[in-house]
């Protein structure tokens, strides 16, 4: 393959690594080449193998190395474009600076995963934009779906998310007087009545588009009965149902329940209650006690917003601006929390903090900061159009965010993943000097002091050649000669002359840490880090060079467990 190909490959694979976090995919790479030269679509699947080698090789530098290769090689594609990109959220419909109050309300089956990030980054977005307020409103109203510790893992993850930004923590269970007190209204105007129907026969006459007996009842008898089910009623024997029009062309939205009974115990009420609201009725509720400004969610909402005009209506409200978004389909995630509740009771996850799962809880521990999920909630916007999301493309995008905020806070160290130790022959003893951050030199220095011992990564031994001139990064070059590995010369000039590749080292006779890093996927890599590396601090993010961002989160005697985050 020509040197023309290789070159223009090797350049867009460092645009996109630059770009997206220092990892550069395929995908993108490919149709850049094409775009510049499509003479060669028809050789794609030969020059294919190519294509991933060079990607692989350039996700393998370290940031700042792909940054000067690819300044070096085609600096045009280092310089500032104007962005057209939209920043920020749209306006709001009529929306007034320091009046708009939004919420999000989960429900407690676990705690937030990148699901309810996204919501709660678009409505605390809002919140921020207008000055307004945002209220995390708790669903707990089906006692039988109650994940006890969701309480406050909510509570926590809303906050952490949001910086404290959360104006008020509100949990249904403590509003049941409230929704009896409206229920008595529209029972008392028999704009709602009790139904004692049979389920079966109540769905096999409405899909008829046909009213059950029960929806003409007097109103002595609508009382009478409503009364009954705090006493004499069982769960199944009488439910309160919305008048609406039987004739409408939505099943769903004829005579929709609004309150039915549950004897299950509530972990917080206990047994004070049986008579509980279903979502549209609560929902509607809230939403105007609250004083709603405007209500943001999926679209899988609007006929529940259909279904809540009639409380709105029927209590004289007025009722919020409702604005929805696509269905997001995030595929390759489980982000339902029942299943992975099941999973971790069966011992394939060890918890909510699990490094494999999508949950805020393990994001957390990894090391991802909150404003890298508002910003992505920001990126996607408001749009009614469903999206399928891989884990590949969210990760890239959320990696990017990410970066931008810890990038300059953090500190770089030499990590030395699944060492190999080399002698080099005849190279002098040196002391190494470089910066803690490669931008901010005013935080100070990092020192080595080298003899003619240093541990590599095997991979790096494993690509040693015969006869090339290779470069241990800041400090020397070397050559192989069969079983010998010779000091050659101290000049970077010659390297980018003469050199096949750049690699990380630590010298053996330094008082190093051995440090461990859990993978995403569960896996941990084992090595050597530098003694500066002792300096830090526990929940301290870091990038350990070549290698990747990593959030310290033990320290054991001379051992440090770090949690992966990103390139």
């Amino acid at each position: 393959m020509n040197t023309e190909v290789k070159n223009v490959i090797k350049k867009w694979a460092l645009q996109n690594a630059v770009n997206f976090g220092g990892n550069a995919s395929p995908g993108p790479v490919i149709g850049k080449l094409i775009a510049e030269m499509p003479e060669i679509k028809p050789d794609l699947k030969k020059i294919n193998p190519l294509i991933h080698a060079i990607i692989h090789e350039v996700n393998s530098m370290a940031n700042d190395e792909q940054v000067a290769v690819l300044k070096k090689i085609a600096p045009e594609l280092l310089e500032e474009k104007p962005k057209e990109k939209r920043e920020g959220l749209k306006p709001l419909k009529n929306a007034e600076k320091g009046k708009v109050v939004v919420r999000m309300e989960p429900s407690p089956s676990g705690p937030l995963h990148i699901g309810h990030a996204y919501a709660i980054g678009i409505n605390y977005g809002y919140a921020k934009m207008y000055e307004g307020k945002f209220i995390i409103r708790i669903s707990d109203t089906n006692p039988e779906n109650i994940y006890v510790p969701a309480y406050e893992l909510i509570e926590k993850d809303s906050n952490w998310l949001t910086e404290n930004g959360v104006s008020e923590f509100i949990m249904q269970s403590n509003r049941l007087e409230k929704y009896y007190k409206v229920a008595e209204k529209l029972i008392s105007d028999c704009t709602a009545y009790v139904c004692t129907c049979n389920a079966d026969d109540f769905r096999t006459l409405i899909n008829k588009k046909q009213a059950c007996p029960c929806r003409d009842i007097s109103q002595k008898e609508n009382v009478l009965r409503w009364n009954k089910m705090f006493s004499d009623f069982k769960a199944g024997e009488a439910v309160v149902r919305i008048k609406t029009d039987v004739q409408h062309s939505n099943p769903a939205m004829r005579d929709w329940p609004a309150l039915r009974i549950n004897e299950h115990i509530h972990p917080r009420t206990k047994d004070k209650f049986r008579v509980w609201p279903l979502m549209n009725f609560a929902v509607a509720v809230d939403d105007h006690d609250l004083g709603l400004t405007h209500v943001i969610n999926g679209k899988d909402h609007a006929d529940n917003a259909k279904r809540q005009k009639y409380i709105f209506d029927y209590m004289g409200w007025k009722r919020p601006v409702y604005i929805n978004w696509g269905r997001i389909n995030f595929q390759g995630f489980e982000v339902s929390c029942t299943k992975t509740k099941e999973k971790i009771q069966q011992g394939e996850f060890d918890g909510w903090e699990d490094i494999r799962l999508p949950f805020l809880p393990a994001l957390q521990r990894r090391g991802y900061q909150p404003r890298a999920f508002i910003k992505l909630a920001e990126d996607i916007g408001l749009s009614l159009t469903d999206k399928t999301v891989s884990m590949e493309e969210f990760f890239k995008n959320l990696n990017a965010n990410n970066k931008d905020i810890i990038d300059s806070k953090s500190g770089r160290f030499f990590f030395i993943d699944d060492p190999v130790e080399i002698e080099v022959k005849d190279i002098p003893e040196l002391t190494i000097e470089l910066n803690k951050h490669p931008d901010f030199p005013k935080r100070g220095k990092r020192f080595f002091s080298t003899k003619n011992r240093f541990y590599i990564q095997r991979d790096d031994w494993a690509k040693i050649k015969n006869n090339e001139l290779y470069r241990l990064m800041d400090c020397a070059n070397f050559v192989r000669r069969n079983k010998i590995y010779a000091f050659d010369s101290q000049e970077y000039e010659k390297y980018k002359t003469f050199g096949d590749f750049i690699m990380h080292w630590l010298p053996v006779e330094e008082n190093l840490v051995n440090v461990e890093v859990l993978m995403p996927d569960k896996t941990i890599r084992k090595g050597f880090g530098e003694p500066e590396l002792k300096n830090i601090s526990k929940g301290d993010v870091v990038q350990l060079e070549r290698f990747g961002f990593c959030r310290l989160d033990k320290i054991e005697n001379n051992k440090l467990t770090f949690w992966y985050a990103h390139r």
